[in-house]
């Protein structure tokens, strides 16, 4: 049984500008006092094609459980340029003694808002100060691994179970979604690389 649960998370200045930093309030509560404190981590998918692009934003040891997590934006000169513009993933994840047991995605659509030919596409290089990015906050995925907690050296893999979930969304924000930007899944395509997921049926509030 997981000792901590994240029970509320809201993407904070969404949209705004693709340099501006990520900002994500999280609430979760603890069943149980831990030894050590929680490393919060902020990772952004340059590419679905390789996830040698990946980059770590900003990662944190706490122990509160309620706090805003600030990351700075990705560095462009790592982003392939053709990846820049459209549809990419910004995963929280949070780990204890190093062993990450939840995972939330969300999709991140950046958009040029600048005028250019829609045949030719947004100028290249593109001008970063017109790119505007938006986090599609009401379809997050979280998934859930099985870690040894408190007192416990390891946890039976096939007694453990990866739980993989649409969770339920509270938007304030009035960001809707796109089921057209939904036709590759890189969420799907990270979780691909566990060895066991299944869906589960508990709920998150996700803002």
């Amino acid at each position: 049984m997981a000792l901590v649960n994240v029970v509320n998370m809201m993407v904070l200045d969404n949209p705004t500008a693709f340099l501006n930093p990520f900002q994500f309030e999280i609430t979760f509560e603890c069943l149980q006092e831990l030894e050590e404190d929680l490393e919060w981590k902020v990772v952004y998918v340059g590419s679905a094609e390789s996830s040698e692009h990946d980059q770590v934003l900003d990662e944190i040891l706490v122990g509160i459980n309620k706090l805003v997590l600030q990351a700075e934006p990705p560095d462009p000169r790592r982003i392939p340029p053709n990846d820049i513009i459209g549809v990419t993933v910004v995963l929280v994840t949070c780990a204890y003694r190093e062993r990450e047991f939840v995972r939330i995605g969300y999709y991140v659509n950046n958009e040029y808002s600048g005028e250019y030919d829609e045949e030719t596409g947004p100028p290249k290089p593109i001008e970063l100060g017109k790119v505007t990015r938006m986090i599609l906050a009401d379809k997050p995925r979280v998934t859930r691994f099985p870690i040894p907690w408190n007192g416990q050296e390891n946890v039976d893999a096939s007694n453990g179970q990866v739980e993989t979930e649409d969770a339920h969304v509270m938007n304030d924000q009035g960001a809707k979604s796109d089921e057209q930007l939904m036709e590759e899944d890189p969420l799907i395509e990270e979780e691909e690389e566990e060895e066991e997921e299944e869906d589960g049926d508990e709920n998150m509030e996700v803002e």
